[in-house]
């Protein structure tokens, strides 16, 4: 085991890609301090390093607690070198179907969440002029596709956010980085996805294959965690990390297509759009 360098905090380590990401850091001599919901996923998290796997309880949707607890971090254990926002979920449902109460919960998880973690590690990390906020999005913070409206737009935001902050403090010595992957196996589509019932037939031809499929597929997704894991690990420890990052062969094409569309879109209409400025005198 090599000595300690780095310190990193990341959200929602008790599975999926946040298990991934940790397990990874501790491979190769991090410090680890994992967020988990209970006492009995901290004591499993904190078993795979004993020292350095250090799990706090949070609720990242608490955002008034998240000061606190970042600041015990800082305190007690140590300077965050990396914060990984990575806790978050997926809902699924038609828009007009779904709830507007399920749409508050996944902003406040997925986009809340992550601000008031950024939020709160940001005046250690510009004091020290230096740190990496590394984003977990989503191939669908790019994309889009029917019955993940509300997923689609928190990632859209954290996307947005990303973008912005990078901007906001590169002069600081500190580099943020959307990442967004694709399909990866991990319980994403499963037990982890909030779905909302269905009662208007007039969805049913389009939504219910779309439902069937990710049920399905459920399991069979083409990304590997372990390998996402290792490309956040030379994020972590490149010396320029990108602003935006894609993983996953799915993510990069789909991304891709969706890219030229919209470009040929904008050509189209770009008549219109130049339509509307005041006229030169």
């Amino acid at each position: 085991m090599r000595a300690i360098g780095k310190q990193l905090l990341i959200t929602g380590v008790s599975s999926g890609l946040g298990r991934a990401f940790a397990e990874a850091a501790l491979a190769k001599g991090y410090r680890v301090v994992g967020t988990v919901r209970n006492i009995e996923a901290a004591r499993r998290f904190e078993n795979l390093a004993p020292g350095r796997a250090i799990a706090v309880q949070l609720d990242v949707a608490d955002v008034e607690a998240i000061e606190s607890v970042v600041m015990h971090i800082e305190k007690s254990v140590g300077p965050v070198d990396v914060l990984i926002n990575n806790a978050g979920y997926g809902h699924e449902g038609t828009l007009e179907e779904s709830p507007i109460e399920e749409m508050r919960r996944q902003f406040e998880v997925n986009v809340f969440g992550a601000v008031g973690m950024m939020k709160a590690v940001l005046p250690f990390m510009r004091r020290r002029r230096a740190g990496h906020i590394i984003n977990i999005t989503s191939m669908g913070g790019f994309i889009t596709m029917p019955g993940i409206a509300y997923y689609c737009g928190s990632k859209f935001a954290l996307e947005g956010v990303s973008e912005v902050l990078a901007k906001e403090v590169k002069d600081f010595g500190i580099s943020v980085t959307a990442v967004a992957p694709g399909s990866f196996r991990t319980d994403w589509a499963g037990r982890s996805m909030v779905r909302s019932g269905r009662n208007i037939a007039d969805y049913d031809a389009l939504f219910d294959p779309i439902r069937r499929a990710r049920e399905e597929k459920n399991g069979k997704q083409p990304g590997d965690p372990r390998k996402a894991a290792a490309a956040v690990m030379a994020l972590v420890e490149a010396e320029k990390p990108p602003v935006h990052l894609v993983l996953g062969a799915d993510a990069l094409s789909l991304i891709r297509d969706k890219l030229k569309s919209l470009s040929a879109e904008i050509d189209a209409w770009e008549n219109l759009t130049l339509s509307t400025d005041f006229a030169e005198a």
